[in-house]
């Protein structure tokens, strides 16, 4: 697993004032095998993430099981990614500025009117992408926030974002660190956020949604439960 971008520390302050009902308006700026279908295990109350909190390390993260590993997705052609991989550079530095101005408004002492358009959890960032990327295979893991559930909670498309509540109980992270997710079989999850590991082919192509938008999508090609 990569390193926590410095840049969700802002993200957290912000999650945190938005879970207190203290968000206001920013500015945005404008081949492997088939996936498979795979039941998540009986959710774990005593390890429940914390809305916030980002995909954990897993348990065993040293340095000979991470080489395995990479040899094992190197055999399918498949590349594990962390979620800075897709900041272009400079960017870090450009959505820092945008949380920063968000955070001077929201603590400016200003108020902020219940149920007005500043009463928000906006999505901030912008959608510049990494173009080298495109078309590659990967395996990245987070947190998985579907559109909705049919009758028998099956999806075919959802949003895979770094840490837990977002969209739902948090704000958006920014498009390019929010991956829309489409698959031509449907997939069933048990639990509405859940860690996955999502494995297929990543593209820079935008997609908007009613939740949040997003500047890459994934046509995944298989699934598991994140353990850790």
């Amino acid at each position: 697993m990569k390193q926590i971008h410095p840049l969700m520390t802002a993200v957290s302050v912000l999650v945190l004032a938005a879970c207190s009902g203290e968000t206001s308006e920013a500015a945005q700026p404008d081949q492997s095998a088939p996936a498979e279908m795979e039941e998540a295990p009986a959710p774990d109350n005593s390890s429940e993430p914390e809305i916030g909190d980002r995909v954990p390390e897993p348990e065993d993260n040293s340095l000979a099981a991470q080489a395995a590993r990479d040899a094992e997705l190197a055999e399918r052609g498949i590349t594990e990614i962390g979620w800075e991989e897709l900041m272009p550079e400079g960017e870090e530095e450009r959505v820092a500025e945008m949380y920063q101005a968000q955070m001077a408004r929201l603590y400016s002492g200003g108020g902020i009117a219940e149920g007005s358009a500043a009463d928000q959890a906006i999505q901030i960032g912008t959608f510049n992408v990494v173009e080298g990327m495109d078309g590659m295979k990967v395996r990245l893991p987070g947190y998985t926030v579907p559109f909705d559930y049919g009758s028998e909670a099956e999806i075919s498309e959802f949003l895979l974002v770094p840490y837990y509540g977002a969209c739902l109980h948090a704000p958006p992270p920014p498009p390019n660190q929010t991956v829309f997710v489409e698959t031509a079989d449907k997939i069933k999850l048990r639990d509405l956020s859940q860690a996955v590991w999502i494995e297929g082919t990543l593209r820079t192509k935008r997609q908007n949604s009613s939740l949040a938008d997003a500047a890459y999508t994934i046509e995944m090609t298989g699934w598991e439960i994140y353990e850790y």
